[in-house]
């Protein structure tokens, strides 16, 4: 019998990318659940072998707009509490975190593109070890506290907590590195683009550094990925 992984999904090109196929191959079953098309409330937190939040354009803190913000939080308290596999991507993580109760805020600067990271002794000897001396992409302008219990695996100049882990089953990156940089982020830069021109950044350098950056960053996370579900506890 597959497993079964949850993916909740935001926005629809912010997909669980290059990942799709880690997943597949690590004998798992894939079923999106979509905002605006799903009723999120209505998901089973225990349904799931893993469960992944994806990412989103809303902060944490936004639940009087997006009241899905709330039952999202609440599919993840039931799940985090029973030490589920789970996995949390930029929106995702965050969402882990304030469901732990750890703050997140704007960090007053929006961190767009590709730089490597800074891994802390913690991420050096676990699946983010593949990504070091690796640029990753970096899209966000929220930022998360290391919930409690959890630990700090990574680090930016412009982001000191860019990642942590709650034993072998809890995982939360604030990066991305799910996207197919290497195969094209136009799906990325064409979704996001008031953001980006609101940060004056030039869409164009991003296109071309996802084409330098992509392929080593492809090969880098698939690996990452397959190494934490390897060592996922029962």
């Amino acid at each position: 019998m597959s497993k079964t992984v949850d993916a909740i999904r935001h926005i629809h090109f912010e997909d669980l990318g290059i990942f799709e196929a880690v997943l597949t191959a690590a004998g798992y079953e894939i079923h999106y659940y979509d905002l605006g098309v799903h009723d999120i409330a209505a998901l089973d937190p225990m349904r799931a072998d893993l469960l992944v939040v994806l990412g989103g354009p809303v902060g944490v803190y936004e639940t009087q707009s997006y009241p899905f913000l709330v039952a999202e939080r609440q599919i993840l308290a039931a799940r985090l509490a029973a030490h589920r596999p789970t996995l949390g991507l930029c929106l995702g993580a965050q969402q882990i975190a304030a469901a732990l109760g750890a703050g997140v805020a704007p960090s007053g600067i929006k961190e767009i593109g590709f730089s490597e990271l800074t891994l802390t002794e913690a991420g050096r000897v676990g699946p983010l070890r593949h990504l070091e001396g690796v640029p990753v992409l970096h899209w966000h302008g929220d930022a998360f506290q290391i919930p409690e219990g959890a630990v700090n695996l990574a680090t930016t100049p412009l982001c000191a907590t860019q990642g942590f882990a709650i034993g072998r089953n809890i995982l939360g990156l604030q990066f991305h590195p799910e996207v197919d940089a290497g195969a094209g982020i136009e799906r990325w830069l064409i979704g996001h683009a008031s953001e980006i021109a609101a940060a004056g950044i030039d869409p164009c350098a991003l296109r071309t550094d996802a084409a330098h950056f992509g392929p080593a960053l492809r090969d880098a996370a698939c690996r990452m990925l397959a190494d934490w579900l390897r060592e996922l506890a029962p």
